[in-house]
């Protein structure tokens, strides 16, 4: 098994230990950290709503997700989580 970092061949991926992910985590409010298991679990959702029959609950998934979105863009844009489209 490769421990080298796909996306530069001379980096080698570090875990972080759990006290700084902590930390991390510390600084993000509350209300972020919601939106983001929030849009985590809509995403999923929308992949499990396929077909006809289930086309209102993937519409209220999508009307979710990107009220998730909003909360998150205003947090830092990078934090977006797409839906499976």
């Amino acid at each position: 098994m490769s421990r080298v970092s796909q996306t530069h061949p001379q980096l080698v991926p570090v875990p972080i230990p759990d006290a700084v992910a902590t930390l991390i985590g510390r600084q993000i409010p509350e209300r972020v950290l919601a939106a983001e298991v929030e849009a985590m679990n809509l995403a999923y959702n929308i992949k499990l709503c396929r077909g006809d029959r289930y086309r209102e609950a993937r519409e209220q998934c999508l009307a979710d997700l990107a009220r998730a979105n909003k909360t998150l863009a205003q947090f830092n844009p990078q934090l977006i989580v797409r839906g499976a489209a």
